[in-house]
């Protein structure tokens, strides 16, 4: 039906007949002579009809936003006064001597420029039109190519591209599974994947050696700007390689990506064992374009008679922690340092103090807070010289539990970084490396800081003997306080699995019932391999710079999980749910307990 793009005409086609077909942009009738900006996925052409051709003529000027046109021209240059430089088809236009409407359109339910400030809840219900505007075109076109560039990329390494099981069954990786009744096994369920994990693991022991996928994961969890119930997974697992090699082949696969897609060539990428940046950052995924720096000072507030300080300092579980603002007593106002108190509170911290260092010199008068006075002259001087204090600096300070005080003053890090524009580079990758093996669960027990299948940095019983001591074998990537992806190399002996499964409390009962495929084909010659995932949504939000996943994919679920474009999830028949073997529990019209479930099975 069409000869070329609209968007992919140029000088190079003048004098050239081609046959277009699109979407009408915008519709302009000028002294007589009617233009009609074509629009496809290619991008936009200006095509001129004028009166000499009445038949045509006459059917341009009944076309209106958004009508499905095809139409034949010749392409000609356009006069010097009229190139239109922002336009990649600016030079030139198309005479228009044929026109073709292929389908009518009603009046948009809301513009679709650039310009219009529309709802997401109305981009959402009309996503098929939401996705014809230019910016979600741009999107997903780029989309595609960062799919193209790592499979190639992986293609040219070796790495084989396999699927996995959709439906499989649950397994405890930190999130909620979606659950499939099933009609042949009654009482039974499917799980969706929240990850491809088992099976790729599975893969290396029956000798696939290198393996990808990009994969469809789900997890039925809380959802924020970068989170989807389902979401798109770059799946890698080797065999036979270093945990140094694993991260060295998926780190080039990423500075290819930069290189070819943004003109970004990356130096080698820092690594940071996650004791540094929970110590100087306050998270495990630091944003590194940002110059401050958090530092303890617990150890110079022992003695004080400041309670505020004094307790945490002298509590073996908390901290008292500085992170000083460069310049900050000109920066901040008054009213914005109580909106970081107000925002620190977010994260439990039950306030904010602070010293504005007017002049390091005079430690009796040269320092302005209302701590100081609680703080000997010593102190004071102590501080200062630790956090490198300056004329004209603001220093910040936290004291409370060690959780309070690493969430609380890593996120007024990264909030002041952003609110004073205080960024030092546009990228900022980075591995954390490291990671403990385990976290106290809060009950007495142990809860894996990755998932169970990640291989500690010592034996077996070492690790029993002492599973708080002991460090993983797992890396994340980071970039700009993005966690982009993450992994590990794997527990490939059945000794050690069961050695891990033993401290998260799953009793060997357990362990064959959920786990005993993968414990049966650890114990059959399973080899060393390790691998790790991306999210490509959260990669691609942030290369093209959205604020948010759901703009960087076709048909994302609102916030609340729901697609209000077809209104899933619905309700199903009788019928259907008598071969699930389910029956819903209806909420009695009586008054119930508060507590009782609306829905059972």
């Amino acid at each position: 039906m069409r000869s070329q793009y609209c968007g992919a005409l140029n000088a190079s086609f003048i004098d050239q007949e081609v046959t277009l077909c699109g979407w009408v942009d915008r519709r302009r009738d000028h002294g007589g002579v009617i233009f009609i900006d074509l629009r496809d996925r290619e991008g936009i052409v200006q095509v001129v009809f004028d009166p000499d051709a009445k038949e045509n003529f006459a059917l341009a000027d009944k076309v209106r936003g958004e009508y499905v046109l095809q139409l034949t021209g010749k392409v000609r240059a356009r006069a010097p006064s009229t190139v239109n430089p922002n336009m990649a088809t600016g030079e030139i236009e198309v005479y228009g001597t044929a026109l073709t409407i292929l389908n009518e359109a009603e009046t948009m339910p809301f513009p679709l420029d650039s310009y219009s400030n529309v709802g997401e809840e109305t981009r959402l219900k009309y996503r098929f039109l939401d996705l014809r505007r230019t910016e979600m075109q741009k999107n997903l076109r780029f989309r595609s190519k960062v799919t193209s560039v790592i499979r190639n990329y992986l293609d040219r390494n070796g790495f084989l591209d396999v699927e996995t099981p959709i439906l499989t069954r649950a397994t405890p990786e930190g999130a909620r599974d979606y659950l499939v009744p099933s009609r042949t096994h009654d009482g039974k369920f499917f799980a969706l994947p929240q990850s491809p994990q088992l099976f790729k693991q599975l893969l290396m022991v029956a000798g696939y050696d290198r393996y990808y996928q990009i994969a469809k994961c789900f997890r039925d969890e809380d959802l924020r700007a970068d989170r989807q119930p389902e979401f798109t997974q770059i799946d890698i697992e080797t065999s036979f390689m270093s945990q140094e090699q694993i991260m060295n082949i998926t780190e080039g696969m990423f500075r290819e990506l930069f290189k070819d897609l943004m003109g970004v060539d990356f130096a080698e990428i820092k690594h940071m064992p996650f004791s540094e940046a929970i110590a100087k950052y306050g998270s495990d995924k630091p944003d590194m374009r940002i110059p401050l720096e958090l530092v303890d000072v617990k150890d110079l507030v022992t003695e004080v008679d400041f309670k505020v300080f004094a307790g945490p300092a002298n509590d073996p579980k908390s901290r008292v922690t500085a992170l000083k603002v460069p310049g900050g007593n000109e920066k901040l106002t008054r009213k914005q340092i109580d909106d970081y108190t107000k925002f620190v509170g977010i994260y439990g911290a039950k306030g904010l103090a602070y010293i504005k260092v007017n002049d390091k010199s005079d430690l009796e008068e040269g320092l302005q807070s209302p701590i100081v006075k609680n703080l000997p002259v010593s102190v004071r001087k102590a501080i200062l010289d630790r956090v490198g204090a300056e004329n004209g600096d603001l220093i910040f300070f936290g004291a409370d539990k060690h959780k309070v005080v690493t969430e609380a003053l890593g996120a007024l890090r990264c909030k002041l970084g952003a609110d004073l524009e205080l960024y030092t580079c546009q990228w900022a990758p980075l591995w954390v490396v490291d990671f403990p093996m385990f976290e106290d669960d809060d009950k007495g027990g142990w809860t894996s800081i990755h998932h169970p299948f990640t291989s500690p940095s010592c034996t077996p019983e070492e690790l029993i003997a002492n599973p708080g001591a002991a460090l993983s074998r797992a890396y994340d990537l980071v970039l700009n306080g993005t966690e982009l992806g993450g992994g590990s190399v794997r527990i490939h002996s059945s000794t050690m699995q069961q050695a891990v499964f033993q401290i998260l409390g799953i009793s060997p009962e357990e362990q064959r019932e959920k786990f005993g495929f993968l414990l049966d084909a650890l114990a059959y010659g399973a080899p060393p391999h390790g691998g790790l995932a991306f999210g490509l949504d959260r990669l691609i939000m942030l290369m093209v710079g959205a604020s948010s996943i759901r703009d960087v994919i076709a048909f994302p679920k609102t916030q609340s999980a729901a697609c209000v474009m077809t209104d899933a999830p619905g309700t199903v028949d009788d019928l259907q749910l008598r071969d699930l073997h389910i029956r819903l529990r209806k909420k009695e019209k009586a008054v119930v307990a508060e507590d009782a479930p609306e829905y059972g099975m």
